[in-house]
């Protein structure tokens, strides 16, 4: 019998942590594997806040990678109530960085020094609109008074919906999307605004951060949400539609951060992100469109050009690890212990 395969045009992770140090070196070599380019997130301490250290970021990326691979990182620059508006000229020179991440102040992992007030980055998001950057935007209302599963749709109401119309031409992608609400906000936005999803907001619902008792591993911002929202998605990515594209958010902790009184919100999927995100199409009958999901409409979306080479999925089982090594550390992959239903093979 003939092994079922997928041959796929290589794809892009559009939302990627990759950590620094140790941690790099661990973690990279799953996306190299996988993607020939991936959007870096600039969330370290301290933040990666202008083109010169998101340079030296790259380098430090480009060191660690394994020898055999093509692997491109692509920057996003940190924003904050101080940002000038001159940054974006540097960051447009530098011809790496595609644009300037917004992250509410104290939103998710490292936010601590993101916007506090949305009109202290007018003057950025006005230049940017000018030279065709793209702002990557965390879409969540960090008030307490706000439940967490209300916290996206909160935000495109008060945020984002008015920063959409009163930057007409800015290009705007809402990251890692949970809901059936901003479903409905990217679909039917104006030119210019699509979406990333993550395989984990695909495939599970919140009551994955519950089954058997607390699972910390699962646990990741924006949180998992409703069935109904989940579904949501998974009707959305379905239609092929080109505002939605591929961006796993693999978010690397070590064990001990994950598993604590505190634990740190973000679940590492590079391990196994293209064969998760292939479970998914398939579970919903759509792995006709995975292609454009992963490997086009992102890219598009950015103004790159296609990749070239290819990836193919082969429907064979592997059995994911407990942990990876994780600098002097371990990491808990997502699907620790259990099986996934694809491996990828790289054709050259």
């Amino acid at each position: 019998m003939t092994t079922p395969t997928l041959l796929l045009r290589e794809p892009d992770d559009f939302h990627l942590h990759v950590r620094d140090g140790a941690a790099l070196a661990a973690v990279l070599p799953f996306s190299a594997a996988r993607f020939a380019r991936a959007l870096i997130m600039p969330n370290l301490i301290p933040p990666v806040c202008t083109t010169a250290q998101a340079l030296a970021y790259r380098s430090r990326i480009l060191s660690a990678l394994p020898a055999d691979t093509r692997f491109t990182p692509l920057m996003s620059l940190y924003l904050t109530d101080h940002t000038p508006a001159h940054e974006v000229d540097r960051a447009l020179a530098s011809g790496c960085v595609l644009g300037f991440k917004l992250y509410p102040a104290g939103a998710t992992t490292h936010a601590e020094a993101g916007v506090t007030t949305i009109s202290c980055i007018y003057p950025v998001l006005e230049r940017m609109q000018e030279m065709g950057l793209t702002l990557q935007v965390h879409g969540e209302l960090t008030d307490p008074a706000i439940d967490v599963f209300d916290r996206e749709a909160r935000f495109i109401d008060a945020v984002l919906a008015p920063l959409s119309e009163r930057f007409a031409r800015l290009r705007i992608v809402l990251e890692h999307i949970t809901t059936r609400a901003a479903v409905d906000f990217v679909l039917g936005a104006r030119a210019g605004v699509a979406a990333t999803i993550t395989p984990q907001h695909l495939l599970l619902n919140r009551n994955a951060l519950f089954t058997g008792g607390i699972r910390p591993h699962h646990y990741c911002l924006p949180v998992l949400k409703s069935e109904a929202n989940r579904q949501a998605l998974c009707a959305a990515v379905r239609t092929g539609s080109p505002r939605l594209f591929l961006g796993t958010d693999s978010a690397p902790h070590a064990r001990s951060a994950k598993e604590s009184g505190c634990g740190c919100a973000g679940i590492f999927s590079a391990h196994a992100a293209l064969e998760l995100y292939a479970e998914a199409f398939e579970s919903i009958g759509a792995l006709e469109q995975l292609e454009g999901f992963a490997a086009e409409h992102g890219a598009d979306f950015y103004g790159l050009p296609r990749n070239s080479g290819r990836v193919r999925l082969v429907k064979e089982p592997w059995s994911v690890p407990s942990a990876y090594p994780f600098g002097e550390e371990e990491l808990v992959p997502l699907r620790a212990g259990e099986r996934i239903g694809w491996r990828v093979e790289r054709d050259e």
